[in-house]
């Protein structure tokens, strides 16, 4: 089975990990710092907290933003359930906004309709890899004293109006996922342009842990001493996935350059083909292609992706409508709150996309897809 996605792993990826284990620190090392200081500098600069997962990143993002009972987290049902759950967990109400009917990015527009005085954090998710319209997000949040977050699960690497993933919005979470951009097996980061939410995620993510002595509530202990002065989990990641992910970080270009050349290719051969959409590409974003998302036609998806897979071909769907899960749906979410979503998702199939795809296996995708849909 031709996979839709994979991870590409390399001997300098390998002898990066072997290192580790040689060598004195396998956790809250060295090199953890200095990943969360490489995934900082291809961010933008600002302060990258290292994590365990893309979800645990955007659950210690929203802790970090202190988000909670009362509050609201407004986002695009579009996603991977995490994005909305990570604030469920917190208590927040989380507000499903609808999608751009071509791209199926958070709406702004939507969005405006349904922000309030309570709305806590705008998450947008740039879904396959292109980046949301962040510059028309960033005044609604900022009018009604929100956050911007951008769950950048699918698009590290990428630029919209000439800056970086990581610079976009006010929080940033990444994932390290085989599938992902890049990898650290499991793994994720947030990235913070404000030090002090960061300060806070690196406390969250760390047990809750406070060692800075100027901040100890108990000052009579002896240097040993460390106090929690709110409840953290751990989410740290070990020195082992962080040698993998500076490894893979110095091939990160490459990566997306094979990625655009792949979406290239898949766009020249399907532009033309009947019963097909093919993805939409704003002028102002150059995308780190995670995805590359066709629409199949005239209700044929299902038929579609059982016939691909029957060909040995690894479509795949991203994503049931979040507040489809049952999870959601005992809340009291109904469907067709967000149409343009929900056409979007009854249309969508992913094809293989991964660094190490061949043309020749592109070439094979498409024919497999022009016949079946024939």
């Amino acid at each position: 089975m031709l996979p839709y996605g994979r991870q590409s792993i390399s001997s300098d990826d390998i002898e990066a990990v072997a290192a580790i284990l040689r060598g004195d620190w396998l956790t809250t090392g060295p090199t953890v710092t200095a990943f969360e200081d490489a995934i900082s500098a291809a961010t933008g600069g600002h302060r990258a907290v290292s994590c365990t997962s893309g979800t645990a990143a955007l659950h210690m993002a929203y802790a970090a933003a202190g988000v909670g009972p009362g509050d609201q987290v407004v986002t695009t049902p579009m996603t991977f359930v995490a994005t909305a759950s990570g604030a469920s967990i917190l208590g927040a109400e989380v507000v499903f906004a609808d999608v751009e009917e071509d791209t199926a990015l958070l709406d702004p527009a939507a969005v405006e309709a349904v922000v309030t005085d309570r709305t806590k954090v705008i998450a947008a998710v740039d879904y396959a890899g292109h980046p949301a319209d962040y510059d028309a997000l960033q005044p609604i949040a900022d009018r009604v004293g929100a956050l911007t977050l951008d769950d950048a699960a699918h698009s590290i690497g990428g630029t919209y109006r000439g800056r970086p993933v990581g610079d976009l919005a006010d929080v940033t979470t990444l994932s390290f996922f085989p599938t992902k951009n890049l990898t650290t097996g499991e793994g994720g980061a947030a990235v913070f342009k404000d030090d002090t939410l960061a300060q806070r995620a690196h406390e969250f993510h760390f047990i809750g842990l406070v060692r800075d002595k100027d901040r100890f509530e108990i000052t009579d202990e002896g240097p040993w001493h460390q106090e929690v002065h709110e409840f953290g989990i751990n989410y740290r990641l070990t020195d082992v996935a962080s040698a993998l992910g500076l490894s893979q970080l110095a091939r990160l270009a490459a990566f997306k350059q094979r990625r655009t050349e792949i979406t290239a290719r898949y766009n020249a051969a399907l532009a033309d083909v009947a019963g097909l959409r093919t993805p939409v590409q704003r002028d102002d974003v150059d995308p780190a292609w995670h995805l590359y998302p066709v629409r199949v036609l005239d209700g044929r998806r299902r038929e579609v992706f059982e016939k691909m897979r029957e060909r040995g071909v690894g479509v795949q769907v991203n994503y049931i409508p979040v507040y489809w899960h049952p999870v959601y749906a005992h809340l009291g979410y109904q469907r067709g709150m967000c149409p343009n979503a929900e056409a979007f998702y009854a249309e969508e199939l992913s094809l293989p996309l991964y660094p190490d795809l061949t043309d020749a296996q592109v070439d094979q995708v498409v024919e497999t897809l022009v016949e079946v849909l024939a």
